[in-house]
């Protein structure tokens, strides 16, 4: 399950996202809520997975372009809720001691159904310690899931901030998410890279 403060749904049509109108099918695009206040609650569509599905499903203007079609429909727009925290220090005196995580790379997609996601933080990397920003450790491998990475949610910023995805994956298949910073009690680091130590 996911903590309670997570609320997140794909919404193409806000303009403060990379708003799109359409799919690559010619549908148009719907604001889906997929997690609200923890729960699941609705899942994207496309033609394809609509009628195959029946029960009375259509398509949520979430086709990828050809290249992409082996994923399925896609998320391109997601946008989560922010929480009370006003700043980044307000969420590292909620962890106390961890790992402070502004960028993300390699990230590569271990397994589509249990949302695992493997990579590496990149520059913008930095210990928390008693509750401050202290220095930087060494560059740092993980596998995650998301469900673990979202169990356990101490903290949200307020104000969300508009991340570009088509930098970590794809640049002719332009995508964002709308978020706020989060503090989580699970993130699972199984190596390091170089620099500087812990």
């Amino acid at each position: 399950a996911f903590d309670s403060k997570i609320s997140i749904a794909d919404d193409a049509l806000d303009t403060a996202n990379l708003p799109k109108a359409f799919d690559f099918e010619g549908t148009p695009k719907q604001r889906v809520e997929m997690i609200e206040e923890g729960v699941i609650r609705d899942v994207v569509w496309d033609r394809v997975t609509a009628a195959r599905a029946g029960d009375g499903h259509a398509s949520t203007g979430h086709a990828p372009p050809d290249a992409w079609r082996f994923y399925g429909p896609l998320p391109t727009a997601f946008s989560m809720a922010g929480g009370e925290a006003g700043s980044m220090e307000d969420l590292a005196e909620l962890v106390g001691d961890g790992i402070y995580v502004t960028r993300l790379h390699y990230l590569s997609i271990v397994d589509p159904r249990g949302g695992v996601l493997t990579g590496m933080t990149r520059d913008g990397t930095f210990r928390i310690r008693d509750g401050k920003v202290a220095g930087p450790p060494v560059n740092l491998r993980f596998p995650v899931a998301m469900a673990d990475v979202l169990a356990e949610v101490p903290g949200l910023t307020r104000e969300p901030m508009l991340v570009n995805l088509s930098e970590l994956y794809d640049e002719r298949f332009p995508h964002a998410a709308l978020v706020p910073a989060l503090a989580t009690k699970r993130f699972h680091i199984t190596g390091t890279g170089s620099g500087p130590g812990l």
